[in-house]
């Protein structure tokens, strides 16, 4: 069996994240860059995967600039096997749809039984990934899973709604995505962050896949105008002496708040 679990290198959700005003994209640079945490969620549950079934594989794919072969590489060294870097300039600023359809692509060179992600990134917070590349692929998916097991022919989970629980599968290959309710991720040693550095890194651009980018700025969705928010302004202190009630409802009433 052979899965392959998507990454991606996103902003640190601790640091502080700005827009680049002249792009209306998010200003990777100037932040501090992390594996995004659903996805090594992913991964654990993959490797968790890979241990009760003898003779699977897992390769970590990621899409993004140079850098984010950091984020390969920490997957690496918390066990995966081998990793796919997906990297174009033309791929900047891509959407959910390109963003898919390159992936797709990338996926349909590895044959993978199981494609495994994170439910919702914290960068873009899209949520939809996983269902855009099942339908690219032609495969089922189960999504939103709070736990996932396969015996190498199905997957099957519990999708978590506010209204209860569902025990959800398919039969394999598939696609599916995983919540923060599976487990934490591991952490490398030294030993395992060494050996990483040994593990197969397989560099692909979009031309190789077969993707168009020429012209894809009009094709795709775009970001047209782009503002600071404003700055936070002090709140209105209502002092109470003896008509505080009154006060109150006068300030709720002239905001249409009452």
């Amino acid at each position: 069996m052979r899965i392959a679990v998507l990454i991606k290198q996103v902003p640190d959700t601790y640091g502080a994240r700005t827009v680049a005003s002249a792009t209306g994209l998010v200003d990777r640079i100037g932040s501090e860059a992390v594996v995004d945490e659903i996805g090594e969620r992913a991964v654990e549950a993959a490797l968790v995967m890979r241990a009760a079934l003898p003779g699977t594989t897992v390769t970590a794919v990621t899409m993004g600039p140079e850098r984010a072969l950091e984020a390969l590489r920490k997957a690496l060294s918390m066990g995966v096997d081998d990793g796919v870097h997906v990297v174009d300039d033309g791929l900047t600023g891509a959407d959910l749809t390109l963003t898919a359809e390159v992936l797709a692509a990338a996926l349909r060179t590895l044959h993978a039984d199981l494609v495994l992600t994170g439910n919702v990134s914290t960068d873009g917070g899209g949520g939809v990934l996983g269902a855009m590349l099942a339908e690219h692929l032609g495969v089922a998916h189960v999504t939103n899973l709070a736990a996932i097991e396969s015996d190498g022919f199905l997957v099957r989970g519990v999708r978590v709604t506010d209204s209860g629980s569902a025990v959800v599968s398919s039969s394999l290959p598939a696609v599916a995505s995983v919540t923060e309710a599976v487990p934490d991720p591991r952490f490398p040693s030294f030993k395992d962050i060494m050996t990483a550095r040994k593990k197969p890194v397989e560099t692909i651009s979009a031309a190789q896949l077969g993707a168009d980018l020429a012209g894809v700025s009009v094709a795709r969705s775009i970001v047209i105008a782009v503002r600071e928010r404003p700055a936070r302004l002090g709140g209105t202190k209502v002092v109470d002496d003896g008509d505080g009630g009154r006060k109150l409802a006068e300030y709720l009433i002239a905001r249409n708040l009452a």
